[in-house]
């Protein structure tokens, strides 16, 4: 019966651990000269996190009119934004807001390339057409930003720490070339601060002042990296709850066994 139980027991612990919850924020340990980022409390945290609809859509509007003038999201789609778990856009809001854009398709019948207004199966459109126009034009290629809170250590912390980071440079601080950030590694940043209070309207009266866009960018970003999140969150949730019950059942019956055993 001991080790019935035990396996049991076992077995629900990896499977949790398979499952990836983070059931607190995880801590991120600063390398050597570098600065731990801020720690914001998300919404999205923890096993039950969920995605604030209004900021998703605030940080839209952000990405849109700040962000998207260097950097791409090559890896969403607008009728990504009407999905279950993310801004939830209508899909007459989603039509429009792809409308906006122009996309080169083709060929046509006649084999020549044609242009036409963008639709929600289209991809958020570059602003520039490769890497190295980018670096041309900027001075350092821009990165994508789809997966940007997964691909940096700190995820969503370092991304709204690195938005508010732009400071002087210290007294006896080269500063070389772009500006100075306190959080990014060496301190030297390409990119100038790209946020100022007002900068972008707000329909829904949210301040909008540069911690609160920092904070509704990164959330946005958060999403475009793990649209499915609320999902594994429920899928995990349920999981956990046919383990425990999986457990209980193993163990009565086993004393069962037992029991009638003696």
């Amino acid at each position: 019966m001991m080790n019935i139980s035990r396996k049991a027991r076992l077995v629900s612990l990896a499977a949790v651990a398979a499952i990836g919850f983070s059931f607190a924020a995880p801590s991120v340990q600063a390398a050597e000269g570098e600065v731990e980022p801020i720690h914001v409390d998300w919404s999205f945290e923890g096993m039950f996190g969920t995605y604030d609809r209004d900021a998703l859509r605030r940080g839209y509007k952000v990405y849109k009119e700040v962000c998207a003038v260097c950097h791409s999201m090559e890896y969403v789609k607008f009728r990504n934004l009407a999905e279950p778990g993310g801004p939830e856009f209508s899909e007459g809001q989603v039509k429009a807001l792809a409308a906006e854009i122009t996309v080169v398709d083709g060929p046509d019948s006649a084999g020549d390339m044609y242009e036409r207004p963008g639709e929600p199966k289209d991809a958020f459109p570059s602003p520039y057409p490769n890497p190295e126009a980018s670096a041309a034009a900027l001075g350092a290629a821009a990165p994508d930003l789809s997966l940007m809170t997964k691909a940096r250590p700190g995820g969503p912390d370092y991304v709204y720490s690195l938005l508010m980071g732009y400071e002087e440079a210290p007294e006896g601080f080269e500063l070389t070339t772009g500006s100075y950030n306190l959080y990014f590694p060496g301190h030297q940043i390409a990119m100038p601060p790209p946020l100022s209070d007002g900068q972008v309207d707000y329909e829904d009266g949210t301040p909008n002042t540069v911690d609160q866009m920092a904070k509704d960018v990164t959330h946005f970003m958060m999403w475009t990296a793990e649209p499915k999140l609320e999902q594994r969150h429920r899928m995990g949730f349920q999981v956990l709850l046919y383990l425990v019950a999986l457990t209980g059942i193993l163990y009565f019956t086993m004393r069962k066994v037992w029991a009638d055993a003696h």
